[in-house]
C-alpha cells in the first residue's frame, strides 16, 4: 500500500556534501529523513522558493523531455529501503500506458518540485524508516 506524503523540511549544510530532506506522511504523523547530495538539495530549494534558473537545470530538462514526448508524471513513489538506501520510481502516463522509471529519491523529488507531481511512500518504507 502507498501512503501520500510530502516534503516537509529541507536541511542545507553548505559545509557538507550530505544534505537532508524530510518526508512526512500527508495525513499522519510519521516522517523520515533522506540524505541527498548538494546539487539535488539546491535544485529542490530553488523550486520551492520559486527561483527560475536562466537555463534549464537537469531536473527541468527531464521534465521538459517527458512533457515534449507526450507523457505526464503521475506520481513518484519511494518504494523501498534496503541497507539504509532509499529507492524510488517515477510513474509516467503516456498514450494511456503506465511506465515506471527507476530513480534515486532525491532526483524524483527534485522532479516533483519542478512539476508539482505528488509523492507517495510504500507502507513498508514508513515502517522500516521509523525503526
Amino acid at each position: 500500500m502507498e501512503m501520500e506524503a510530502e516534503l516537509s523540511r529541507i536541511i542545507i549544510n553548505e559545509m557538507s556534501d550530505q544534505q537532508v530532506i524530510v518526508i512526512k506522511e500527508r495525513h499522519g504523523t510519521r516522517s523520515f529523513p533522506i540524505v541527498i547530495g548538494i546539487v539535488e538539495i539546491f535544485a529542490i530549494d530553488r523550486r520551492l522558493k520559486g527561483i527560475e534558473p536562466p537555463r534549464p537545470m537537469t531536473h527541468d530538462l527531464l521534465a521538459n523531455v517527458i512533457e515534449n514526448l507526450g507523457a505526464e508524471i503521475e506520481k513518484i513513489v519511494i518504494n523501498d529501503l534496503r541497507s539504509h538506501v532509499f529507492f524510488a520510481k517515477i510513474h509516467l502516463s503516456v498514450n494511456g500506458r503506465s511506465i515506471e522509471i527507476d530513480s534515486r529519491p532525491s532526483d524524483a523529488i527534485a522532479l516533483c518540485a519542478a512539476t508539482k507531481a505528488p509523492i507517495y511512500v510504500a507502507e513498508h518504507v514508513f515502517e522500516k524508516a521509523s525503526q
